[in-house]
């Protein structure tokens, strides 16, 4: 379609992207017929693959019976079963799920709901949420407010709520080893500062994704800062949107550590890209004061435990089950590091690679030495993904640097990749970056 007919607002309004045609597996294609592996499963999504048969057909069986009612006035089958399902899967006492569409309505959800939580035990004082920098936890107003995800704050910064306050765990770029304990420190005397009798709630990413490359916090890191917490009854929100359902080698990333939230937001893989689904997960002890109490939570959208994008999510999580994805996840995972590790040796730019399962972060440096980044004006982490996708690969590009200075990406493709895919995906962005590195560091081509 030529630019003078398009209608259609685009990331970039000026940039002719390729048309999707169908996916396959982990391959999508276009209108031309050019093959592209999906190394990064969309924006972090397409958990199980492209046209997976099995969810196709529970899609069809179910807009046969009813695709949409309002939640005011009718429950359905499909969203109380996903609901079932997740509370059985679940750590601790995770067992009420609020559906909605998206992550950042997941946000939404989860901090209208700690807020709620507070005042219905008679604390309404208790309205601050705590979050970290180099975060990101959705473009909604609320949701970027608690977003330390420079660039995408930018633009908003006038209108945006409170920013946050602690500093990310980044192994990578610390002047000196730190403990889970030092970062609890700087949390407890954060606390002190705002007053514990303000604040709601912390919300954290277990493993950072967009805004920082995948950061994996060390050993300790969750159960101390969760301690601090717990002494001061604030609430622990996870965000699990692009972790959770499996994607870093466990149902959720925080299981990685011996911790177990009050809320959790899901997203992403929970319908694995075939249909718009996320949900607010909500601890027994949060939800029983509202029980007790109004009996109502304030929120919800139209298309909240929507019946078609619930028996999606069924599907999907069906599905993730009967092939035991979630330890292929684990096991594909722990190669691919071992492989991409191998790249980061023989490659100029590529400073880190770290991650959990299949999400694993690549942070791209100038000199691997003193790892400092490239200029911003480089945009280094376009010009790999843009690359890429020209060599039939998919990346995800994502922020890095402690104030968002450096560049990165993701790589997380579906649980189902095969060896050989994992040997295309590999031999594709060794190429890729061998072409960026000469356009880069001026070698001679």
């Amino acid at each position: 379609m030529a630019k003078d007919e398009c209608y259609l607002i685009k990331p970039l309004l000026d940039r002719n992207y390729p048309c999707a045609s169908y996916g396959k597996g982990a391959a999508l294609y276009d209108m031309d017929g050019k093959r592209y592996l999906d190394a990064c499963s969309g924006a972090v999504t397409a958990s199980i693959g492209h046209g997976v048969d099995e969810v196709v057909q529970a899609m069809y069986e179910q807009a046969r019976k009813v695709s949409f009612v309002y939640r005011s006035q009718f429950t359905n089958e499909p969203a109380e079963r996903l609901a079932t399902k997740l509370a059985k899967q679940l750590p601790g006492q995770l067992n009420h799920s609020f559906f909605v569409n998206s992550g950042s309505e997941a946000t939404e959800t989860a901090i209208k709901i700690s807020i709620q939580y507070w005042q219905e035990r008679g604390y309404p004082e208790k309205t601050f949420i705590l979050s970290r920098w180099m975060s990101y936890h959705g473009i909604t107003q609320g949701a970027l407010s608690l977003s330390g995800h420079y660039e995408r704050r930018q633009r908003f910064e006038g209108m945006l709520d409170r920013p946050p306050f602690l500093s990310p765990p980044y192994p990578y770029r610390q002047v000196r080893e730190m403990s889970g304990v030092d970062y609890a420190e700087e949390l407890d005397h954060l606390i002190e500062q705002i007053g514990p009798h303000r604040i709601a709630a912390f919300i954290a990413e277990p493993i950072v994704g967009a805004a920082g490359t995948a950061l994996v916090p060390e050993k300790g890191y969750y159960e101390a800062l969760k301690q601090v917490l717990n002494q001061h009854d604030i609430l622990f929100i996870c965000d699990e949107v692009m972790t959770g359902m499996g994607r870093t080698g466990k149902e959720l990333a925080i299981e990685h550590w011996d911790v177990t939230p009050d809320i959790v937001t899901l997203g992403k893989g929970l319908s694995a890209g075939y249909a718009p689904l996320a949900a607010t997960v909500v601890a027994d002890h949060v939800l029983e004061p509202i029980q007790a109490g109004s009996n109502l939570i304030m929120s919800g959208h139209t298309f909240s435990a929507n019946p078609l994008s619930c028996a999606t999510g069924l599907a999907v999580l069906h599905y993730v089950k009967k092939h035991d994805l979630v330890k292929r996840a684990a096991t594909i995972g722990e190669k691919l590091i071992e492989d991409l590790q191998e790249i980061q040796a023989a490659s100029a730019i590529v400073g880190d690679v770290r991650g959990k399962g299949l999400l694993i972060g690549l942070e791209f440096v100038k000199n691997k030495a003193t790892k400092a980044p490239f200029p911003k004006d480089a945009q280094v982490a376009a010009v790999i993904v843009n690359e890429a996708q020209r060599q039939g690969l998919l990346l995800y590009p994502s922020a890095a640097g402690l104030k968002g200075e450096g560049a990165g990406c993701l790589i997380a493709p579906p649980f189902t990749l095969t060896k050989e895919e994992r040997c295309e995906l590999l031999g594709k962005l060794a190429r890729t970056l061998e072409r960026v590195e000469k356009q880069l560091l001026g070698a001679e081509t």
